[in-house]
This record gives C-alpha cells, sequence and structure tokens, in this order.
C-alpha cells in the first residue's frame, strides 16, 4: 500500500467502520472482543487510531487533508483515546479560557513563560499548536531557537535566551529551553563537563532572577514510553508530510535512549525547585496530554474575566464621487477548484 493511492483511498471511503466506545472496528457479526484479536488487528487499530488523532488535528487547524499511512510491523500497547465529542467540547472550552488568559495579561501587562520540555515526538508541538492555535500572536508567541551560531556559542549560555522573554502584556511558550544544556548538549557531547555542571549552579539563580522580575515560569516535561517513541518515529519515517520532523539528530537520540533518560533523571534532580517546579505531562496519549497540560496551565495562573467595551461598527461612509475601478483579468489568481 502506498500513500494516496486510489485503491487505499477508495478502500477507506467505501469501507464503513463499527466503533465501540472510541475503537474503530471493521463490519462483522459482533464486535471484536479481547480474546478476538491478533496482533495483526491489534496493529491495524492503532494505526486506526493514529489516523484518526492526525485528522483531529487537521480540523483544528481548519484543514481538510485525507491521510493514509502504511500499516507498521509494530505491537498495540496504546489503550483507548478519549472520546471525540468530549475531546472537541473540552478542547474548545479550554481555548475559551485560554483567550480570557490572554486578555487579561495583555490587561494587566503580565509577563508569561512556559517552558516545554521531552523527548523527541512527545507532542511539545501538538500542545502548542492548541495554545496558540485561536489566540493573538502579538501576545502569545512562540520560540523555538536553532542551534546556536559560532557568535552565540562565545556568549553567556542564558543571552540568547533572555532576547526572548515576554515584555508586559506578553506570554512565550519555549519550545524547548535552556534545559538544552541538561538535554541534548549533555547527551550528545555539545557542552563540556564544566559547563554542564556550572548550567546547575546558575539556572537556579537565573529562574529565580526570572520571577522576581515579575515573569509568571511555568515548566513541563513531556514523558513517552521507549516503545511509543518508537511508534511515533516509525509513522513519521512512513508518511511524507511528517518526514521533516524527523532531523538526523532524532533519529541518533533515539539510540541514546538511556542516556537522555539519565540527562533527564538528573536535570529533574537539580531544577525541581520550590519556585520553579517541574510538572510531568504523560504523553503517551496525545489527547488527554494535551487537556490536561493546558487545564494545568490555566489552573497556575489567577487570570480573571476582563471586561470590554462593546464594539459598534461605525456607519459606512458612501462618497458619491467613489468609483471602483476594473481589474485586468490577468491580474486574478487562476480558480482551479
Amino acid at each position: 500500500m502506498t500513500f494516496y493511492s486510489a485503491t487505499a483511498v477508495t478502500w477507506v471511503q467505501q469501507t464503513p467502520l463499527m466503533v465501540v466506545g472510541n475503537r474503530p472496528f471493521l463490519p462483522r457479526e459482533r464486535p471484536m472482543t479481547t480474546s478476538d484479536r491478533t496482533p495483526e488487528m491489534a496493529k491495524r487499530e492503532r494505526i486506526i487510531r493514529e489516523m484518526t488523532d492526525d485528522l483531529d488535528e487537521e480540523l483544528e487547524m481548519e484543514l481538510d487533508d485525507a491521510r493514509l499511512d502504511e500499516l507498521l510491523d509494530e505491537p498495540d500497547t496504546v489503550g483507548p483515546t478519549v472520546d471525540r465529542k468530549l475531546y472537541f467540547r473540552e478542547l474548545l472550552r479550554l481555548q475559551g479560557e485560554l483567550v480570557k488568559l490572554q486578555d487579561w495579561v495583555h490587561s494587566e501587562k503580565k509577563k508569561v513563560v512556559v517552558l516545554f520540555e521531552g523527548r523527541d515526538s512527545a507532542g511539545k508541538g501538538g500542545v502548542i499548536k492548541r495554545i496558540t492555535q485561536r489566540l493573538n500572536p502579538r501576545i502569545c508567541r512562540v520560540a523555538a531557537l536553532p542551534a546556536p551560531s559560532e557568535r552565540e556559542r562565545t556568549q553567556w549560555y542564558f543571552q540568547r535566551y533572555v532576547s526572548h522573554l515576554p515584555a508586559g502584556g506578553e506570554m512565550v511558550l519555549f519550545d524547548r529551553s535552556w534545559y538544552n544544556r541538561a538535554g541534548v548538549e549533555r547527551v550528545m557531547g555539545f557542552c563540556t563537563e564544566d559547563q554542564y555542571q556550572e548550567f546547575f549552579e546558575t539556572v537556579p539563580e537565573f529562574e529565580r532572577m526570572l520571577i522576581r522580575s515579575g515573569i509568571i515560569l511555568v515548566k513541563y516535561w513531556f514523558s513517552i514510553t521507549d516503545d511509543e517513541q518508537q511508534f511515533r518515529f516509525t509513522m513519521r519515517i512512513k508518511d511524507p508530510l511528517k518526514q521533516w520532523k524527523l532531523s538526523p539528530m532524532d533519529v541518533e537520540a533515539r539510540s541514546r535512549w538511556e542516556a537522555y533518560t539519565k540527562a533527564k533523571e538528573t536535570m529533574l534532580e537539580h531544577t525541581h525547585l520550590p519556585d520553579s517546579p517541574w510538572w510531568i505531562v504523560d504523553a503517551v496519549d496525545k489527547k488527554r496530554a494535551r487537556l490536561n497540560c493546558i487545564a494545568h496551565l490555566l489552573s497556575q495562573i489567577p487570570y480573571q474575566d476582563v471586561a470590554h467595551v462593546p464594539v459598534v461598527l461605525p456607519a459606512r461612509v458612501r462618497n458619491p464621487d467613489y468609483h471602483r475601478g476594473p481589474i485586468p483579468p490577468e491580474m486574478y489568481v487562476p480558480a482551479k477548484y
């Protein structure tokens, strides 16, 4: 089976699926029970759940792109996800609260910094997209820094992150942060032992300085299992629309799972601080992780409703001398759809 093949698309369009709870089944005389499920069926169900989540994601982002992933030789270890109706209802409710949070931050000139850390493919970007989806990008922005330049490598380590910190009335979501030094730089050998130890000496005071300056700092670590990362990496390899997410660094990191585990444990031990604690997000189920993280973030900030002056559109001013000139047909974008 190949991507977007006519046979594959026709099969998806013409094959009705039974849904029991949240689990899809091919038509048969009765729903499959646990004893009925062969490894092949389990594999198929897992792929369908992943496809469904992809489609849901695109619906949320107002896209309409059907996608079909190849079958994978992976075991099924993931249970049913949250009901889709409940998921969308809660997501929209939480996004409404995020808009209220944004209004409060802007009105009260508050400064909010949220760090999203975790293994590759843990779902950090998915949560960030849901948070920012309905917010004003001038108020809530994402900082996803590339690898440091030669010049930046000679700076104070935290210097390049400081320039991305918020002013009053802004929120900044760091898709990876200064904790790169405790993770990827440590595991991949991009920093020296002295630099690594200096980081742990400096970061507590650095974060206390941020908090004393009025910044609300929240730190999240997204946790997934070894098997789940293997599954998500394989899905990215098979899907042309997702292959860009898998960098050579990600591939190399996959072979160093245990080294990353040790680095994470050391990081949490040294930087889980009373003023800036870590919050762990169980991210094996992507939908639950999104809802749980957003709900928790809202609970960490004492925002309030902000009163707004009603918006009244003024009357359209019509000038009798106004005439709209013709537009040459060749200037229009061809109407192919």
